[in-house]
């Protein structure tokens, strides 16, 4: 029987989606089959992750609380049914999934099983609630191993055809010199650096001729933080792509020489399309990202594995800490 495999992941955020990649394509090597998957329309998936080779499909769900739980349940059986797979992994501990694979007679329903999860699933050796404490590769590469799944590769890589790429972004074209992108906010506030730093490292490492543009790069809802930047420098440095989408992002990405960001979605991004990617830390965990290719800024005191929510502590990273760890690499 020819397998039909579909691995469904909830979060919402693009850089934890990013981590689970190795383990996705794990599967889909240990299955000799491309998949199907299934997350959050916020992850911008089906953009971002379009041309790698081992997803053939993608299908987006909401993962609501309250009332909406069950209305999810109903619309991932229906998928689960019409699809006809044989395989439903789950890469995180939520349930309704689970409950819908089982109601749609999945044969096989393969998850990390902590809590009530576990009783939804055909696999029989699971986390411990323990795992939990792990972090989400940690958790995915331990839930792997279980299930006698092979890791080849723990990094996440991101290839995307540079010809869907060629149509974007043409309003930045006449702006010619070194340009690098600069990840100005986070999903969580205190992760990101301030604004007034940003504004005077690049002009900086403007005026030591280290590039000659600033890609500013936030999400619509945070385009006020870009504005403020421009405002702080009487410098015409600075590109606004505040009200680009991901795929706009991917291709500013890819015309920088380097990313310099908040602890984001697009550091992750940039880090897994092998661009050179620096990490501004200093309130929460750098130990997270051992798996990726993100080269980490902090200050001299940091203490990792430590989430401090206080945007204060992202004044203690200096800008000529950050200016001379970029200029030395």
């Amino acid at each position: 029987m020819k397998k039909n495999i579909c691995i469904v992941y909830s979060h919402h955020k693009l850089g934890d989606l990013i981590w689970q990649l190795p383990y996705i394509k794990s599967i889909s090597d240990h299955h000799e089959s491309k998949i199907t998957l299934v997350t959050r329309k916020t992850t911008q998936s089906k953009d971002i992750l379009a041309d790698l080779n081992y997803i053939k499909n993608f299908y987006y769900n909401d993962f609501r609380k309250g009332f909406f739980y069950w209305l999810d349940v109903a619309k991932l059986y229906i998928f689960f049914k019409k699809n006809k797979f044989t395989h439903v992994y789950l890469l995180d501990k939520i349930s309704r999934p689970a409950i819908a694979a089982k109601i749609a007679n999945v044969e096989n329903i393969i998850g990390p099983g902590i809590k009530n999860q576990k009783k939804w699933l055909s696999c029989k050796k699971f986390l411990d609630d323990k795992d939990w404490n792990l972090n989400y590769s940690e958790q995915s590469q331990k839930f792997l191993k279980i299930n006698n799944i092979e890791i080849k590769n723990k990094i996440p890589n991101i290839r995307i055809d540079k010809e869907r790429l060629l149509h974007l972004n043409k309003q930045f074209d006449v702006f010619k010199g070194k340009k690098i992108a600069l990840g100005i906010d986070s999903f969580e506030n205190y992760k990101m650096w301030p604004e007034e730093y940003f504004a005077e490292l690049a002009e900086k490492m403007h005026k030591n001729k280290l590039a000659d543009y600033f890609y500013l790069v936030c999400g619509p809802k945070n385009a006020e933080i870009a504005k403020k930047i421009i405002k702080l420098s009487d410098k015409k440095i600075f590109l606004n792509c505040s009200n680009l989408n991901l795929l706009e992002i991917t291709k500013v990405l890819q015309s920088s020489l380097y990313f310099i960001g908040n602890n984001s979605g697009p550091l992750n991004l940039s880090a897994a399309l092998n661009i050179k990617s620096f990490g501004l830390f200093a309130n929460s965990p750098i130990s997270q990202l051992k798996y990726t290719n993100i080269i980490t800024i902090t200050p001299k005191d940091y203490i990792d594995n430590l989430f401090i929510k206080n945007r204060d502590e992202m004044k203690k990273l200096s800008v000529e800490e950050v200016f001379n760890k970029v200029k030395n690499n």
